[in-house]
């Protein structure tokens, strides 16, 4: 197992670009499972996440060739509906195997999910949204075994949950949809970047697809889909970690290959904290002000609001801004690990139940910490990055699920960090 070392308080300069987005390429990447036919899917990062879900499209008889940034995708024509416990377990997305299988082969057995910790995800949306299409639906030892007798079938389905839309249930049930017979349509759909990207490749494949982006989406199911070329869109979480980068380290940083689009609401709470950011096209120039940040408050939410993907983040940055500062998170409320480690470095973060009330301090001090998940990881090397002294990150197997060689990219800007055995 490895950890970062982190020799706190060198500021960021320079320029990054930003890799494929995880949450894209995986549902995508599943998404290959409706067809025999090649696929070459381009902008793939390189994370501990793609190679789960290689050798879970192995497992289900595709051949997988990751060469550099781009994967293609072939059938060997031994095709198996069994998503094994051991790859599913460790990886969330993996789930959205279930939609294509069933479509596709007529039943699914595909073990419950797991991922990080961060509170209660359920499947219940899935299995609803699947079960609604005509599949007969039970859990069997862990497992959630689909059947349908003929073809799945067009019908209007509703995806609200208690915290919002379920981006992965939306990708499941919009691609089981695809090979459906006649309508489906999604009320309560999510709406984010990721969900578009997705209907793009799968109307690329020859499905038809309208409205993603928008929580009411219509597919009109065909009767096979055929293989075809897709560059995975940039990754919004990882270019909103750079940029909270840049200001936590009071650097000056070129973020290139990036959609601002998908980063206003982001954009907007910085800017209310008092940062002015040079945005183009396809770049975000991050030069942090010559005067403190104000406090702010943030409330997560399903896209377009703030990302609960970024609430870690922001939480180190407030951290180490003057004032009280207060985070309200509405789609994961028990997604607070980080703040005892945070805390453990000097920070004064108080929780009480879904918000975090945070003091700004003038410095934090590096320390041992140890990362819960994902996001608490990018939140904790951040931390690390403007503490006095060195921090220990444990644990960055989680890092490595969806940054793609996060380390060299913070050196190449001048930070002192290095990749250790623990």
């Amino acid at each position: 197992m490895d950890k970062l070392i982190i020799d706190g308080g060198y500021r960021l300069k320079g320029e990054v670009t930003i890799s494929g987005a995880k949450n894209s390429v995986l549902p995508i990447l599943a998404a290959t499972l409706l067809t025999d036919e090649p696929c070459i899917i381009r902008a793939v990062p390189n994370l501990r996440d793609t190679h789960t879900m290689i050798k879970l499209l192995h497992s289900l008889g595709k051949s997988v060739d990751f060469d550099k940034d781009t994967i293609r995708i072939t059938s060997t024509h031994k095709a198996n509906y069994v998503a094994d416990y051991k790859l599913v377990s460790t990886m969330r997305a993996s789930f959205c195997v279930l939609g294509p299988l069933v479509a596709k082969l007529k039943q699914a057995k595909v073990s419950l999910p797991g991922g990080c910790v961060i509170g209660v995800r359920p499947v219940d949306l899935h299995l609803k949204g699947i079960s609604a299409l005509g599949a007969k639906i039970s859990i069997e030892a862990g497992y959630v075994v689909a059947k349908v007798d003929g073809f799945l079938k067009g019908k209007c389905i509703y995806l609200g949950g208690v915290f919002g839309s379920s981006v992965l249930a939306t990708a499941n049930v919009m691609m089981a949809a695809s090979l459906a017979k006649g309508k489906t349509i999604i009320e309560s759909a999510a709406c984010e970047p990721e969900i578009v990207d997705l209907a793009e490749f799968l109307n690329k494949m020859g499905a038809h697809i309208r409205g993603a982006g928008t929580p009411y989406i219509e597919i009109e199911g065909v009767k096979a889909l055929k293989g075809t070329e897709h560059k995975v869109i940039p990754d919004r979480i990882e270019a909103g970690t750079f940029i909270i980068a840049s200001l936590i380290t009071q650097g000056d940083i070129l973020i290139k290959n990036v959609i601002a689009q998908h980063q206003s609401a982001l954009l907007d709470k910085l800017k209310e904290a008092g940062v002015n950011l040079i945005v183009k096209d396809n770049t975000i120039r991050v030069k942090s002000p010559n005067k403190p940040l104000k406090p702010i408050n943030v409330t997560t939410l399903p896209y377009p609001g703030f990302p609960t993907d970024m609430q870690a983040q922001m939480m180190a940055l407030l951290s180490v801004t003057p004032g009280i500062s207060v985070i309200t998170e509405k789609v994961y409320p028990d997604r607070f690990m980080h703040v005892p480690e945070l805390n453990r470095m000097g920070a004064h973060i108080q929780r009480e139940g879904p918000h975090a009330i945070i003091e700004g301090v003038k410095r934090l001090s590096g320390a041992p910490v140890m990362a819960s998940d994902l996001r608490a990881s990018a939140c904790l090397v951040l931390a690390g990055l403007v503490a006095k002294g060195r921090t220990s990150v444990s644990r960055i197997y989680h890092l490595e699920r969806g940054y793609e060689n996060l380390d060299e990219k913070l050196r190449n800007l001048g930070a002192k960090v290095v990749k250790e055995k623990e």
